[in-house]
């Protein structure tokens, strides 16, 4: 590359640093780095779960030292992450200030550390349950992708409930992009959560799921419109599922005013943006399936669905 072009060229692009909505301010540079958020989620399932991620245990197997060590790495790599995201978010932020409000959130969030493990393994054991191909509690561990994508998603929730800023976004598109399960860090989720097969998930900021609810591939719990963008940012937009809720595929459930009542089933492709009492039974009418012979003009047969 010539001179002159490489140098008109590199303007343009130090141009492009200057536009008006500052992308590129100094305030920031300062990011938590995409693959520590990584790390971080490797390292925190492989010290709930040892020997199922990692290759230094036998599964279900771990020293107190080995422990104790991850504690350790895990405190560390998130502190600065933290203190990352922090000066990111707040540009005035002293450094010092920023380490010690670091300090007390990775505090707290490592303190919840069992009770995160406790929520994953009631997930597994739903999982498990719920899933009659499953061949035993350590194959959903290792190989159910709703069952990872509520991990991660335990993770992430625990640091965006204390605004850590990133970082939980960071950890569930991780998970996204491994899984197709789009679980935003805000969800709230109760206990026995069970995402079967998974692939198109979606599950918005503002979404409260109960205890022991199921959903299956292809389901959008979502807003009924963001046109309005950033005026609807911390408000209400999607729905409330109840306890013992089950989703069928491809449903979607939409609105921040919709709550599904506990033990309801909401029947697969229903498009649903109104509240359903308990116990009660949502499906498709007046769809017809009609099946016909290549070149027959009279179906073999029609079923009403």
């Amino acid at each position: 590359m010539q001179g002159d072009k490489l140098e008109g060229r590199i303007v343009a692009i130090m141009r492009g640093y200057e536009v008006e909505e500052e992308f590129f301010t100094k305030h920031r540079r300062v990011f938590p780095r995409r693959s520590s958020a990584y790390e971080l989620i490797f390292e925190i399932r492989s010290l709930l779960f040892p020997g199922y991620f990692d290759d230094e245990t036998a599964a279900g197997e771990s020293t107190e030292s080995l422990v104790g060590e991850r504690l350790l790495r895990i405190e560390r790599v998130l502190r600065e992450q933290v203190k990352r995201a922090l000066q990111f978010e707040q540009q005035d932020l002293a450094e010092e200030d920023a380490r010690t409000k670091a300090r007390e959130i990775v505090d707290e969030f490592m303190g919840e550390l069992p009770h995160i493990q406790e929520l994953i393994l009631k997930d597994a054991e739903a999982a498990f349950m719920g899933d009659p191909a499953a061949q035993s509690r350590e194959e959903v561990i290792l190989t159910y992708p709703g069952v990872f994508a509520i991990m991660v998603h335990r993770i992430a929730h625990e640091l965006y409930v204390r605004n850590v800023p990133l970082i939980p976004r960071l950890m569930s598109e991780y998970a996204h992009s491994e899984t197709g399960i789009d679980i935003n860090p805000g969800a709230i989720i109760g206990e026995y959560f069970f995402i079967d097969h998974g692939t198109g998930v979606v599950i918005g900021e503002t979404t409260e799921i109960g205890h022991h609810a199921k959903i299956y591939q292809g389901v959008t719990l979502g807003a009924t419109s963001t046109r309005k963008g950033q005026l609807l940012s911390g408000k209400k937009r999607h729905p409330t599922l109840g306890d013992y809720v089950t989703v069928y595929s491809n449903a979607s459930v939409l609105g921040g005013d919709v709550v599904i009542g506990s033990g309801s089933v909401i029947g697969g492709s229903a498009f649903v943006c109104e509240s359903v009492p308990e116990n009660a039974r949502v499906g498709v009418k007046d769809q017809e399936i009609v099946v016909r012979r290549m070149g027959e003009p009279e179906p073999v047969w029609c079923y009403q669905i």
